[in-house]
């Protein structure tokens, strides 16, 4: 087993490990029944620090400014209430959905309250905000996973998406938090580097392997990535086509390569909570048009198990592909 997975296993009291097996069973009785039917509480749990960020990627509502929602910072008492309400039964929170997390002035102390909590935490960064000064804080903050973005090897190629980034910057911060751990004799944060895969830098790839080694990271994944309106941005794509989430039809147009006509078990396995406090389905719901309420006003823990939950659950169970969120979904 990897380090990675026996951190998580770490965090599995008797409470979550019941949850987590009442959550299965939730759905695969859903699935024989086609009606939903939740009997646990979320398992994972996304929380979005800020919709705001501070690069122009070009496939990204958030950096291209393109969210029909507000922009703004979720409040510290509102994130530790909302902890303390799902921390029992909940062991898997990731600290982002839209925007940049490092951009919150408080992301640290988010981390470390969810980690005294026992969450396994992880959150995914462009590194921009990492420095030598402030690694050691991150790593002694009981971060469990850091994902940096790490799309080309050059500073030509990696700005050809991370529009307004500096590579340079990035490499000093996955250098920094390496050699912050290693000082401090520490195993986390667990580091990964994501490389979305594109036309313009599939060439890099094995570059990228190497580089990964010399900074010091523990991981390098290879990610297809979402393309909006993706007939009218086609020159995106890989020739790799194991690297691309489309293929083409018999009608000539670019389609998902696997998409699933019913069920979803995210939607009984997870939440995305915006910075606003409304609760989402699923990450893919980026401008929260789904809105299942607001933990300002109820409890997560009502809305979870709520009538318009279960009734947008069983749209899910009959034909997901009635959702245009579902038909972005490269989940099989």
């Amino acid at each position: 087993m990897s380090g990675e997975f026996l951190n998580l296993l770490s965090k599995l009291t008797l409470r979550r490990l019941f949850n987590w097996m009442l959550n299965r069973a939730s759905y695969m009785v859903s699935l024989i029944f086609r009606k939903s039917i939740v009997l646990s509480y979320p398992v994972s749990l996304s929380i979005e620090p800020t919709n705001y960020c501070n690069l122009h990627c070009l496939q990204c509502p958030s950096g291209l400014k393109t969210l029909s929602r507000s922009r703004g910072y979720m409040d510290s008492e509102f994130f530790k209430k909302l902890i303390d309400e799902v921390s029992e039964e909940t062991i898997y929170l990731m600290l982002y959905f839209q925007g940049e997390p490092f951009m919150h002035s408080e992301i640290v102390p988010f981390i470390t309250y969810a980690h005294q909590k026992g969450m396994y935490v992880m959150t995914s960064t462009n590194a921009h905000f990492i420095n030598e000064e402030n690694a050691g804080t991150i790593v002694n903050s009981g971060l469990d996973k850091l994902i940096i973005s790490f799309d080309g090897t050059t500073d030509e190629v990696y700005g050809m998406y991370r529009q307004g980034g500096d590579f340079g910057k990035v490499k000093n911060a996955i250098s920094a938090m390496a050699e912050k751990r290693k000082k401090q004799g520490k195993t986390t944060p667990y580091i990964e580097l994501q490389f979305l895969v594109f036309s313009h830098n599939e060439h890099q790839m094995a570059e990228a392997k190497k580089l990964r080694k010399a900074l010091g990271a523990d991981k390098l994944e290879f990610k297809t990535a979402q393309i909006y309106d993706v007939n009218a941005n086609s020159t995106l794509l890989p020739k790799q086509m194991t690297y691309s989430r489309y293929k083409l039809n018999k009608a000539g147009q670019y389609e998902l390569k696997n998409q699933k006509q019913r069920g979803c078990y995210k939607m009984w396995q997870a939440a995305v909570i915006t910075w606003e406090g409304d609760v989402v389905p699923c990450c893919y719901d980026k401008d929260a048009l789904h809105k299942m309420g607001n933990i300002r006003k109820r409890s997560l823990k009502v809305i979870w198990k709520s009538e318009k939950y279960n009734t947008f659950r069983n749209t899910v169970l009959s034909k997901r592909t009635d959702l245009e969120m579902c038909n972005r979904c490269s989940e099989k």
